[in-house]
């Protein structure tokens, strides 16, 4: 098998290192696609110190670890996963787009009056004509070698005072046969704000490590902070009326829904 490792040089990223072309600079997807033709698996690691367009690696390589810029231990790290000595668990902490004129592209993202929910139809609606209206790879995102269920989502109360609390709790499952850890992401989208709100936006996460088979109910406690933000006044406080919670392995990646309302 072939391990490519491609992406930037170290003097692309830092400091005064803007890029407006943020693709695998120069020829270095054609070499992939010789090498896949030869019919070799091949395995692609991405260097780079920024989220990169790579399209075509994504669709056609049998495997890809964005292994960023790491130290001294990186061989060993990237290493042990190759090998499956570890099984990865980590998660995107930013959106990858598909093409730079996604950009700016993030989960976090104000509703529109014509929202497009899906790929199907771009007549007179927030998309795009010529491209998906999804990222390549959404915020939180990540595989494992294994797999993870998500069940028996439960609340302790649907209503809520401002002095009060909502805990809410989570049966995760390893599906898979192998070992695993798991980021089990909580978000939270005040539907009815004075200004604004995003659709959705992280508020909690959890990692849980789960031998092959094993099942473990998590908890996530819901407070005022939570459910806060900086009104036209510049006044920090939470809001009385209906919030949607989702807990799920990605932003996309949405498992299970409940809703509970703030009292005044």
């Amino acid at each position: 098998m072939v391990i490519l490792s491609i992406g930037e040089r170290r003097d692309m990223s830092g400091e005064a290192k803007s890029r407006s072309n943020i693709n695998i600079p120069g020829v270095q997807e054609d070499l992939l696609k010789e090498l896949l033709a030869t019919g070799k698996p091949v395995v692609v690691l991405i260097n780079a110190g920024r989220p990169l367009v790579f399209d075509y690696t994504a669709d056609n390589a049998p495997a890809v670890l964005y292994t960023w810029w790491l130290g001294s231990e990186a061989g060993n790290a990237i290493a042990d996963v190759l090998f499956g000595d570890y099984n990865p668990s980590a998660k995107l902490a930013m959106t990858f787009p598909r093409s730079v004129g996604q950009i700016p592209i993030y989960h976090s993202y104000f509703n529109t009056g014509r929202p497009a929910t899906d790929d199907a139809n771009h007549n007179y609606n927030s998309s795009y004509n010529d491209l998906s209206i999804f990222p390549k790879y959404p915020f939180g995102y990540g595989l494992s070698y294994t797999s993870f269920g998500y069940s028996n989502l439960q609340l302790n109360k649907k209503k809520m005072k401002r002095n009060e609390q909502i805990e809410a709790t989570v049966t995760i499952t390893n599906t898979g046969k192998y070992d695993g850890e798991e980021v089990v992401q909580l978000y939270l989208r005040d539907k009815v704000g004075s200004i604004v709100r995003p659709v959705k936006e992280l508020k909690d996460f959890k990692k849980i490590a789960l031998k092959a088979g094993e099942s473990k109910t998590i908890s996530f406690v819901i407070g005022k902070e939570k459910l806060s933000f900086y009104n036209q006044q510049l006044q920090w406080g939470a809001e009385p009326g209906d919030f949607e919670l989702m807990v799920g392995a990605s932003s996309a990646d949405i498992r299970l829904k409940d809703s509970f309302e703030l009292l005044q």
